[in-house]
């Protein structure tokens, strides 16, 4: 290399050509930086995964958590603008290196709040006597009602001060995860492209996309595998506890994902510090390189030297690629220039559509990521852990499935800003017709004594609080108890009447009954445990049709790109990238999240008391829970549909003025070189 760049042919003394470095190696970098961004996309999306177990944990509503996964995007909106500015000032590989960083203290300090908490309380017992949850939930006489009151008694400033303070740990976690994102992508993708051969460049950045893609997929097999332990399993009561991962009561490791995704996030950011801010182009490329520049750099310097010869159309083009010259300019100069030049590209009516269908795309993909773990739970009663495994092995394989076949068209076909459209609205009308099903595929809820009303003509016992006046019943208690021969459940053995219990030892477990109830029909045991759902097994058909749907929606991803790159003028290409992304974050993957999580929390039909103030719910009405949720998602693919819709009508519109243009402007060529003569050229056939 240095015998390549002297005059002469003598090497050069620079001790990185006499000694390179193992890091001046395009090839490394990208290997690097795949296996960050896979780890990076591994801690974001960890949240998600767990997001049922961390309001059971820490009493929040869905509308809450769906706040708290939106944070992280807060602080990654809040600077990703002046990635633009900063571009390639600034030492990239340890900018990397620094957010990578910030990214694991970011995950360690979600970490915190579970070693700041209390154990985990299943039960209204306490923290000593865990291990008796099922005798304190039992009908006592009314005379013991003061001792069975004490949950709202721990209830103080410092309790809720306390509460607060968790909960603040979390946001602020969350924003310093979005913080640490911020170099990691833009400054890696033009690294590669800078110092990659122009061949390669676009291979080197397909790897990188398909590893970072299998980032959630890990995220939600971890989770899997986490929520499977529980929560306190480094710090466990003598003599162990009595719950099971079936249990609506379980609350998993949710901690210990977090903790090993930082750790890899931290082992992945340390060869950031070794790679130089800037590296020679691979080896092949330099003599192409060097041709380019010569034939180049004359005429450029032509132009530099007389500015008086400049046109007006060159002005003018200048003037409208401000993204060109934002390197020069100072902090205060971009950010006044950068309003004018947003209002300039957001000018293209393509550009504006092909955003909004984005938009809603983005929207629907940020609610199902966020909350398809817990409604799978609520509405097919199927555990935590389950959920995420089924998720991991389909939904998010169908996603870069249907990313590569969407790509994979728009190069066989050779498809033009028509066909992109046209490919772009038969994917969301697929994806729309295939979503309909999912109205109707689902499971009942649960009869739940007190709390929903009974099908039956006929008044049953347990509609009546009468039989358990004798019982002093915790307000808040929950230890779900379900009569078998009904299929009704209770919140607890107390709400059934029940006043003692029998352990049945089988081969692999213990099933814990109670008997002597008040409440149940013909005085029959209950078993411990929310009644098993009749319709579980529909979970893996309706997952498919999502895994599907989002397939189909995913197809629209590389041509809804193309007509963003196709309908802005070259020089604004890089600046209406990042303008994408900028309102992809702003309008769908900030609001969508609590958009979500406030339309769950309107069909809960019993919640969770903690001090007096609403905390988790218990119980929703599947039917609504199933209707919003999917009707939410159905409101965000129509709009979709409509926007390309829209795009394919200006399209075509534009394609027929083209042709009329074409086909009027030619015979007046031809008439006009016919007149000039052969031997002379019109002035402004000049391109």
């Amino acid at each position: 290399m240095g015998t390549e760049n002297t005059p002469g042919g003598k090497a050069s003394p620079d001790p990185q050509d006499v000694r390179p470095s193992v890091f001046h190696n395009i090839k490394l970098f990208v290997l690097c930086h795949s296996l960050l961004q896979l780890a990076q996309l591994m801690i974001s999306g960890y949240l998600k995964s767990s997001i049922s177990t961390v309001e059971k944990r820490f009493g929040l509503s869905s509308q809450t958590s769906g706040l708290l996964v939106s944070f992280n995007e807060v602080g990654n909106t809040a600077l990703i603008v002046f990635v633009s500015y900063f571009g390639s000032r600034v030492h990239r590989p340890r900018m990397i290196g620094y957010g990578a960083i910030l990214v694991a203290l970011a995950g360690l300090l979600m970490t915190l709040p579970h070693f700041i908490s209390e154990p985990y309380r299943y039960d209204n017992t306490s923290p000593e006597d865990m291990p008796q949850d099922f005798k304190a939930s039992l009908c006592l006489p009314t005379t013991s009602a003061p001792a069975r009151t004490h949950s709202n008694g721990n209830c103080s400033s410092y309790t809720e001060t306390r509460h607060l303070s968790v909960v603040g740990i979390m946001f602020v976690a969350q924003t310093l995860l979005g913080v640490g994102g911020v170099p990691i992508q833009p400054f890696g993708i033009s690294y590669i492209d800078d110092f990659a051969h122009n061949s390669n460049s676009p291979l080197y950045l397909g790897i990188l996309f398909a590893v970072t893609m299998m980032g959630p997929g890990l995220a939600f097999g971890l989770g899997s595998l986490m929520l499977r332990l529980y929560v306190d399993i480094n710090q466990m009561p003598e003599g162990g506890i009595s719950l099971t991962i079936k249990d609506p009561r379980w609350v998993g490791a949710w901690w210990l994902g977090f903790l090993i995704a930082a750790g890899s996030v931290a082992l992945a950011a340390i060869p950031y510090f070794f790679f130089p801010k800037e590296m020679p182009k691979e080896k092949h490329e330099l003599q192409f390189r060097r041709k380019v520049l010569a034939v180049t750099d004359s005429p450029a310097r032509k132009d530099k030297d007389s500015p008086s010869k400049q046109s007006p159309g060159e002005s003018t083009k200048k003037q409208d690629g401000l993204v060109q010259i934002a390197p020069n300019l100072t902090v205060i100069q971009f950010i006044k220039v950068f309003p004018r030049v947003l209002l300039q590209t957001l000018r293209h009516p393509i550009f504006l559509l092909v955003v909004l269908s984005q938009v809603c795309l983005s929207s629907m993909a940020a609610g199902m990521a966020t909350f398809l773990p817990k409604f799978l739970e609520r509405q097919f009663s199927i555990t935590a852990s389950y959920a995420n495994l089924l998720i991991g092995c389909l939904s998010f394989p169908s996603v870069i499935m249907g990313i590569v076949v969407g790509g994979v068209l728009v190069k066989r076909l050779h498809l033009g800003p028509v066909g992109c459209g046209a490919l772009c609205l038969l994917g969301m009308l697929l994806c729309l017709f295939f979503s309909l099903p999912l109205f109707f595929i689902g499971c009942p809820s649960h009869q739940i004594a007190g709390i929903t009303h009974q099908t039956s003509a006929q008044p049953r016992p347990e509609l009546f609080p009468s039989c358990m006046e004798v019982c002093s019943c915790p307000s808040d208690g929950f230890n779900p108890v379900c009569d078998p021969s009904t299929r009704v459940e209770y919140i607890t053995p107390c709400h059934a009447g029940c006043s003692s219990q029998v352990v049945q030892d089988a081969l692999d477990k213990s099933q814990v009954f109670y008997t002597n109830c008040s409440c149940v029909a013909e005085g029959n045991p209950v078993m411990a445990g929310s009644c098993d759902s009749t319709c579980s097994h529909l979970v893996v058909p309706f997952l498919l049709l999502v895994s599907l749907g989002s397939a189909l929606a995913c197809l629209t991803h590389t041509p809804s790109f193309m007509l963003i790159l196709r309908g802005v003028k070259k020089e604004d290409k890089t600046l209406a990238v990042g303008i994408q992304f900028m309102f992809l974050r702003i309008l769908a993957w900030m609001p969508s999240p609590v958009i979500h999580g406030s339309a769950i929390d309107t069909t809960c039909v019993h919640w969770a008391l903690s001090c007096g103030r609403r905390a988790v719910c218990r119980y929703y009405n599947n039917d609504l829970l199933r209707n919003r949720f999917i009707g939410l998602q159905f409101f965000f693919k129509t709009g979709s549909v409509i926007c390309f819709a829209l795009v394919l009508a200006i399209l075509r519109q534009q394609d027929k003025e083209a042709r009329t243009k074409e086909s009027r402007s030619s015979p007046a060529v031809a008439q006009q070189l016919l007149v000039s003569g052969p031997g002379k050229k019109p002035e402004d056939s000049r391109v």
